[in-house]
């Protein structure tokens, strides 16, 4: 399993940015299917408790879901907007409540035989840290960095649950 890590400098004191990826060996609209349903969440995504659709419709620019989890031993409960979705090439969305203040962005391409994911995200954590914690940037870089490997495992073992 490969994962890159590229730290990009940070505009303001508290913002932590990085960018992952891996190849998942999984045909890729498996992938982006199982990636976009919010209630796929809880399970490749750690801390995750519940997640769901709160807006009407197809999943699309402008479509709402709620998150529910935890992190660092406190309960986060937070409401995105998806910012982008075009089928099969890229996912974005945004944070707007909660108390991080986030972006993300998922993109999917075939590569080497598999599915190549990459994460781009811009984090916020507000008030969850002090300004400049060193140890509060490297839990978010590795709960994303387990996140990906757990989404990995779960599609290539053919043990995805999709509602």
């Amino acid at each position: 399993m490969s994962f890159a890590n590229r730290i990009t400098p940070a505009r303001e004191d508290t913002m932590i940015s990085f960018d992952l990826n891996t190849h998942i060996y999984r045909p890729l609209k498996q992938v982006f299917s199982f990636v976009t349903l919010p209630e796929n969440d809880f399970q490749w995504q750690y801390g995750t408790l519940a997640s769901t659709r709160i807006s009407n419709g197809k999943m699309g620019v402008g479509s709402l879901f709620r998150s529910v989890g935890h992190f660092m031993g406190r309960r986060i409960e937070s409401i995105y907007e998806v910012t982008e979705f075009e089928p099969d090439k890229r996912y974005g969305f945004k944070s707007l409540s909660g108390p991080m203040d986030s972006h993300t962005l998922y993109t999917f391409e075939v590569a080497e035989g598999s599915t190549k994911i990459n994460i781009s995200t811009r984090v916020s954590p507000g008030d969850l840290f002090e300004t400049g914690n060193v140890s509060a940037e490297k839990k978010v870089k590795k709960q994303y960095r387990e996140n990906l490997a757990l989404l990995k495992g779960v599609l290539e073992a053919g043990r995805a649950d999709g509602p």
